[in-house]
């Protein structure tokens, strides 16, 4: 049986089967499941993608014997996987992690440098400048597109978190974490200010500025009980077995409910952080003139009076 799952699930975001609809993994299993990946899955050279539980996509940083460093196909291929899952009707969840012995070492200073650092066709610092303003751009989408994901993003960090692994998980809407796990903002160590997401979201998502900056400043670690207690993950596992069954759990669970719902919420949680509180509520009662006329507000309904696990609700596809 775990054959037949790894060879259905081992196929790319955009073409993942549909034939293990119904299908609830136990956590564990699941788990083990993903762990067997042999490598990553075409098109893809950085990235493993899988299907360990009915509509939930494992997007898996694969990379090991580089430490999951991020280099040039990372960049492009990161956007291709998340456009491509943001239209996968089959797909209400999204579950990041990193294979090996950490998450992600940050960026590939080498493919970095390659990129920054030729000078234009005329050596002419205007033009030089330009070429790597939008390099920077096409960095910085590779995580803007984890946000503009309508699919929530649950992401599971184990062992070291550096540089452009704090930008991707700044990103995601859910952190959780293994209890060796430590966090940096690496860039000030490189001569440079973190530019593809971390001093824009992580005032955000941790609220107290003073700690963002010395964080910011000092390239200091952080380890997993800071970064619970500063809002930075909502959860700490004993390790990354224990952890990834956990997140699936937390991706079953919100994979159950209505795909518009979920949505829903998360389109309006991200605009509410960037709008006043006027804003939000406007936008807010715009979007649910039309969803409130959904059948799935009366099938959730009707399950919350039968008494009814969000399980046991079939939607329809979104």
């Amino acid at each position: 049986i775990l054959l037949l799952f790894w060879m259905t699930s081992c196929c790319c975001c955009c073409c993942l089967s549909t034939s293990d609809r119904g299908l609830w993994l136990p956590a564990q299993v699941a788990v083990r499941a993903m762990s067997s990946s042999g490598g990553p899955t075409s098109p893809y050279t950085s990235l493993a993608i899988s299907r360990p539980a009915e509509s939930i996509t494992h997007v898996e940083l694969h990379r090991p014997k580089k430490l999951n460093a991020m280099n040039k196909a990372f960049w492009r291929e990161m956007v291709e996987c998340f456009t491509e899952i943001a239209e996968d009707r089959d797909c209400r969840v999204v579950l990041v992690s990193g294979a090996g012995k950490m998450f992600t070492a940050g960026m590939d200073l080498m493919d970095f440098a390659e990129d920054a650092f030729q000078p234009g066709d005329d050596n002419d610092t205007g033009r030089t400048s330009w070429n790597i303003r939008n390099m920077l751009h096409r960095y910085q989408e590779t995580f803007s597109v984890i946000e503009k994901c309508p699919k929530p993003v649950l992401v599971a960090v184990h062992g070291a978190c550096i540089g452009g692994g704090v930008d991707l998980i700044t990103a995601c809407d859910i952190r959780l974490c293994t209890q060796d796990t430590w966090f940096q903002v690496k860039e000030v160590d490189i001569g440079m200010a973190a530019d593809v997401g971390t001093l824009q979201r992580l005032p955000k998502v941790i609220g107290s500025r003073s700690l963002v900056n010395e964080l910011a400043l000092t390239a200091r670690k952080m380890y997993a009980d800071e970064a619970k207690s500063s809002g930075l993950v909502s959860r700490v596992f004993a390790d990354k077995e224990t952890m990834m069954a956990g997140a699936l759990e937390l991706a079953g669970d919100i994979a159950a409910r209505s795909p518009l719902a979920v949505q829903g919420t998360k389109i309006n949680l991200v605009y509410s952080r960037d709008h006043s509180v006027a804003e939000g509520l406007e936008y807010m009662a715009a979007w649910n003139m039309s969803m409130l006329q959904s059948q799935d507000v009366m099938k959730s309904a009707q399950a919350v009076m039968e008494k009814k696990s969000p399980k046991e609700v079939v939607f329809s596809k979104l």
